[in-house]
């Protein structure tokens, strides 16, 4: 009897929580936000890392699938991979950021589920926009409390042919053309937005 007791009080705490927590938050860009491209190639691993990402999450009342609205974007001109000639051929021959300088998804909040210690599982499904191609994409992450926000946890790949981007050698080797890409941000509440 307790057990069945305790299912219906967990999903009630979460539901005033996600009441309370409705609305809209922005990137806060005062927290240090990372977002990581990680690169497999066969003589050595690489990444480009910025914190210049932006962008929002919105939602109203306490299901967050019903009305929602995802949207973040990423600087590519401030990707560094620790080497400036390295850089450099990235955003001028592979990327092209002269032409395409951000990639964003925009979509929406699909499902949620209830995760360990108050955190919340989102899946949001929308599109993905990089080197002027817009491709459908399914984004998960973790939504961690923190104070009035979120910190915001994701890895995903994409394919670099799908949004046709030349596969990079080095060494006469190619890299694989399957992309990691991790973010780890700060989303806060908008003051008077609910």
């Amino acid at each position: 009897m307790k057990k069945r007791m305790f299912i219906p009080v967990l999903s009630f705490s979460l539901l005033v929580s996600l009441q309370s927590r409705a609305g809209e938050f922005h990137v806060d860009k005062k927290q240090e936000n990372e977002v990581k491209f990680i690169s497999d190639a066969p003589l050595e691993n690489f990444e480009g890392v910025t914190d210049h990402i932006d962008g929002y999450v919105y939602w109203e009342g306490d299901d967050m699938t019903s009305s929602s609205a995802v949207y973040f974007e990423v600087d590519l001109n401030t990707l560094d991979t620790g080497i400036g000639l390295r850089n450099r051929h990235m955003r001028e021959n592979y990327l092209e950021t002269d032409r395409y300088p951000q990639t964003s998804f925009k979509g929406k909040i699909a499902r949620t589920t209830q995760g360990t210690n108050d955190t919340l599982l989102v899946s949001a499904e929308g599109n993905m926009f990089i080197h002027g191609v817009e491709r459908p994409l399914v984004v998960e992450a973790k939504l961690i409390p923190k104070g009035s926000g979120y910190r915001i946890v994701s890895r995903f790949y994409v394919k670099l042919s799908d949004f046709e981007i030349e596969i990079p050698s080095i060494m006469f080797y190619k890299i694989d053309e399957n992309m990691d890409i991790r973010l780890d941000f700060y989303i806060e509440k908008v003051n008077g937005a609910e």
